[in-house]
């Protein structure tokens, strides 16, 4: 019996480091074409806070399954042919933009798309970030991989507040990457959510 529990728990944790390999797969296919085809994007939500948490602790880096790409709306028909050079075909779900695998199109493992420049929702206080080349509003973290920048990345995980974003938040207030001085350049209602994690982290 102990056998073949151990057995299956190594067959479940292969699959667990296939999983995350199919990711980091996926997500360096869509940089590469878009950057051969100069289309310009950033990488953003979990994948860009795990970029930024490893400029300072490596080992502090939470894994994810999502990839999530900044593009500019004008710039999605060049997008498009990009990621279909790499498989890729794209879809709108719900009203998200993402790319789909062309062998297997399943939401789970898909590119999702956050237009740069606008509201996600209406009702935000403020539009995503931009991706202009030669702006600040995005870092070459890694050779190839454009990262929004940590303000920009810091306001949009305000903004959204999900569970999932306030953890995102922690791992980069445990690092030492988002400090009390950020307060004073977002608006009133997201300076005080930053302002009650950076409490409860006891900075």
């Amino acid at each position: 019996m102990q056998q073949e529990t151990a057995r299956h728990a190594g067959g479940l944790w292969e699959r667990h480091l296939m999983a995350l390999d199919e990711v980091t797969d996926r997500m360096e296919r869509i940089s590469r074409a878009f950057t051969d085809a100069s289309v310009p994007y950033a990488l953003v939500g979990g994948q860009a806070v795990a970029m930024w948490v490893a400029t300072r602790e490596p080992a502090a880096v939470r894994t994810t399954k999502d990839v999530d790409i900044l593009l500019r709306r004008q710039d999605l028909p060049r997008a498009r042919a990009a990621a279909l050079s790499m498989g890729m075909d794209y879809f709108e779900v719900l009203g998200v933009g993402m790319f789909l695998e062309q062998h297997d199109p399943n939401p789970r493992r898909a590119v999702r798309l956050v237009w740069a420049g606008e509201k996600v929702r209406p009702e935000y206080p403020l539009p995503s970030p931009g991706v202009d080349p030669g702006g600040d509003e995005t870092q070459m973290l890694d050779p190839g991989k454009p990262v929004t920048s940590l303000a920009g990345l810091v306001r949009m995980k305000l903004i959204s507040y999900r569970d999932t974003d306030r953890v995102h938040l922690r791992d980069l207030i445990d690092v030492g990457l988002v400090s009390r001085d950020m307060t004073s350049q977002l608006p009133a209602e997201l300076a005080d959510r930053l302002q009650n994690l950076l409490s409860e982290s006891g900075r």
